[in-house]
């Protein structure tokens, strides 16, 4: 009797399974699948059914850095990082032998090939698309793996030295450019805003004179300074002067 006991208890204790929430047991009869199980405590029937245990949580996988060749021949070196994660089970074990291998091999493929296909400005400039379509990509390879790849970023472009000392150069004659081109645009309008102030003075010459003053007397705000001026200037100050005078009385 106890021997029996003894029995069924270890039988149970094989028989048991925990299968934790991020988890799904794909359970085997001799060797046919019969589905899922899980999450939490299951039981198998010892010796005729067993159980692959498989995540469904997201897996950061890193695609390591490799040299590719740009569509203009520019050598660079990418590395890039994927996010994927099981949505079924049992394509993932029967389909697959190693899901994270087949992965991480398809995706420096991909990148490989994509990449390939962009010039570097492109590269640099449509990065966001870039890893939309690698992504595309990748998943449509994945999708009979019961895997689904939800996110590539590229995350570190290496370039030649040559090729970052040329892009130096090409980025400080782009300032020197928009430079010359702000001063010439306040070049510009300086020379259009003193056009209208001559031709404001010309139809009004008693403004030119009291511009005059109004400069001389800036001029003499210095105590140590000695201002010679001819004496017409001074008949011209005067017709000013009683000009102003003039306006006021009426």
């Amino acid at each position: 009797m106890w021997y029996f006991i003894a029995i069924v208890i270890v039988l149970l204790a094989l028989s048991m399974r925990v299968v934790k929430e991020y988890e799904r047991g794909v359970i085997f009869l001799l060797g046919k699948c019969k589905g899922t199980r899980g999450p939490g405590l299951i039981f198998l029937i010892p010796i005729f059914e067993q159980m692959t245990r498989v995540t469904l949580r997201t897996i950061t996988m890193n695609i390591p850095s490799q040299k590719i060749i740009t569509k203009d021949n520019v050598s660079i070196d990418i590395a890039a990082v994927a996010y994927y994660h099981v949505v079924d089970p049992v394509k993932a074990t029967i389909a697959i032998e190693d899901v994270y291998s087949a992965v991480n091999q398809i995706s420096q493929t991909t990148v490989r090939n994509v990449v390939g296909q962009f010039q570097l400005d492109q590269l640099l400039s449509q990065t966001g698309q870039i890893n939309l379509q690698i992504r595309n990509v990748i998943d449509e390879h994945t999708e009979p793996w019961g895997a689904q790849v939800t996110a590539v970023e590229i995350k570190d472009i290496t370039l030649p030295d040559n090729m970052q000392r040329a892009m130096a150069k090409e980025a400080e004659a782009e300032r020197e450019r928009r430079a010359k081109i702000v001063a010439a645009e306040g070049e510009f309008q300086a020379a259009k805003k003193l056009g209208d102030a001559a031709d404001l003075m010309s139809a009004h010459p008693v403004a030119l004179q009291l511009r005059t003053l109004q400069t001389m007397a800036e001029i003499s705000v210095e105590k140590n300074s000695t201002i010679i001026f001819p004496a017409q200037f001074m008949t011209t100050v005067q017709e000013a002067i009683a000009m102003i005078k003039n306006d006021s009385k009426k």
